[in-house]
């Protein structure tokens, strides 16, 4: 027993042998902490896809999601692993997610805080305006968001003379949407006839626009043309701005507030509601 108790003194006292001795345990335990991470970090985890491609402003169904496995570390804190976070809710205005892409936090809102970004692209001081168009006033829905347009006016005289004229010069298309409030280009896989370009212009040509829309019944006629473009209209005169203007406001001078608000009130369509418009 002794003998023993010496040699492990001696072991022990012998500082190359612990020295040894603690690396090899310091490498196995390093070892063993790397074997772990790794398994940890490829282990497999359940996450949610979506089936297909999903369109921006889309509610998101059951039927939308499935399910694959991947390894864990290829799964960020953004991604929504559980699906009940997931159904209702709906994709952001700006938002296309591919089919097979996983769902992340930020990407999905609810239906209430859901914008409409043509209203934050209005400038400061300008009223957002929804001008009616149809398929073949947009030149078969060739004008899209962000193309800057002219707004035409026909109308009769007192000599019954055609006249036509530019009454706006060089506006901005913010979004074209159809008679439902859908925006037409925002699902490239379902063509929408357009109803209505939604622009920004000064209340002076706000209220002027909604003062022509109101003579449509005595055939006043607004349509869009794109800037520089050519007028597919033509008349037996052509008048400048300021003759439209006269022509408006002496037609329109002793309209109340209220009779513009019912004559543009067709034209302005909620995504609550089908619209429809006559053409």
């Amino acid at each position: 027993m002794n003998n023993i108790l010496i040699g492990l003194k001696r072991f022990i006292g012998n500082k190359n042998i612990v020295t040894v001795i603690a690396v090899i345990i310091i490498l196995g335990l390093l070892y063993w902490g790397y074997q772990s991470q790794i398994n940890s970090s490829v282990n497999p985890v359940s996450v949610p896809v979506a089936k297909a491609t999903i369109q921006p402003r889309t509610e998101i169904t059951s039927d939308m999601i499935s399910r694959i496995k991947v390894p864990k570390i290829a799964v960020s804190e953004d991604v929504i692993t559980n699906t009940t976070n997931i159904i209702g809710k709906y994709t952001n205005i700006n938002v296309t997610i591919p089919a097979g892409s996983m769902f992340y936090n930020g990407i999905l809102v609810n239906k209430e805080a859901l914008p409409d970004s043509v209203f934050t692209d209005v400038k400061e001081g300008d009223i957002p305006y929804q001008f009616a168009v149809n398929i073949e006033t947009t030149y078969g829905n060739s004008i899209y968001p962000g193309n800057m347009i002219d707004i035409y006016m026909k109308a009769k005289d007192d000599n019954d003379q055609i006249m036509v004229g530019r009454l706006l010069e060089n506006v901005e298309v913010l979004a074209v949407k159809d008679s439902q409030g859908k925006n037409v280009f925002e699902d490239v896989n379902d063509t929408k006839a357009p109803a209505f370009l939604l622009f920004g212009v000064p209340e002076k040509i706000h209220i002027l626009l909604r003062k022509a829309v109101y003579l449509k019944g005595e055939g006043v006629e607004l349509f869009p043309v794109p800037h520089g473009g050519m007028v597919p209209v033509q008349g037996d005169l052509q008048v400048d701005i300021a003759e439209l203007e006269n022509y408006i406001e002496a037609r329109t001078v002793n309209l109340l507030d209220s009779d513009l608000d019912e004559a543009t009130e067709e034209t302005i369509p909620s995504e609550e509601e089908d619209t429809t418009v006559e053409e």
